[in-house]
């Protein structure tokens, strides 16, 4: 479902990611692990979209995204990749419900039609009694489930996640990890995780291991 082939990426002098090529597949539960400086988050990054590769091709079902222009990049992004952070990114400002909705806003849908696929998410997430939260009155493991509802609103090719546990308790990161599987496992939910709990990487159905900027494992 997603390929990558003979990526590289530099930051002046520094190249940090060296003649990536990899595939995932539909369904799979990947992490990408290595140690600090391995080039883990920027090749998250650039398969997210985020950030453009120096060289090299991303496709999505064999779909070119590389050489998109940013109107064309960002209305990919939008409507097949999903982004779960460390630090959950909910705007203060919103209730979880809203802050769940706005993707789904920004691909145009209605806010009646946005609201109702969101409370189905939140639903299945556990935490439907908690949308008219703001972000500071949830705990740190209800806030990453409203995380997850707003990375899948708009039906994902994928969902990318940076260190998503790694802000969280035991308990509460055991459980955020058994949602990635219970999402993969009812709706063939491809993810792509940064971690460094080895507990994930363990579950998970495939390690990429990253060192100096290179696929070794």
């Amino acid at each position: 479902m997603i390929r990558v082939e003979h990526l590289n990426k530099s930051f002046g002098t520094l190249q940090v990611l060296k003649d990536i090529n990899l595939s995932i597949g539909k369904g799979e539960v990947v992490s990408i692990v290595g140690a600090s400086g391995a080039g883990k988050t920027t090749l998250l990054q650039i398969l997210g979209t985020l950030m453009r590769p120096d060289s090299g091709h991303i496709f999505y079902d064999d779909a070119d995204v590389t050489g998109l222009n940013e109107k064309a990049l960002s209305r990919f992004r939008n409507q097949n990749v999903g982004f779960v952070f460390q630090f959950h990114n909910l705007l203060p400002e919103f209730t979880a419900l809203e802050n769940v909705c706005m993707p789904a806003l920004i691909a145009g849908k209605k806010m009646e039609e946005a609201t109702a696929e969101a409370m189905k998410l939140l639903e299945f997430l556990n935490v439907a009694d908690r949308a008219s939260h703001k972000p500071a009155q949830l705990s740190g493991g209800e806030q990453q489930r409203f995380a997850v509802a707003r990375a899948l609103i708009n039906h994902p090719a994928a969902i990318l996640a940076d260190e998503p546990s790694g802000n969280l308790d035991t308990h509460h990161a055991e459980e955020l990890h058994d949602l990635f599987f219970q999402l993969r496992d009812q709706y063939r939910q491809t993810f792509v995780i940064v971690t460094h709990n080895t507990g994930l990487a363990q579950k998970s159905d495939r390690q990429i291991l990253l060192r100096d900027g290179m696929v070794v494992d």
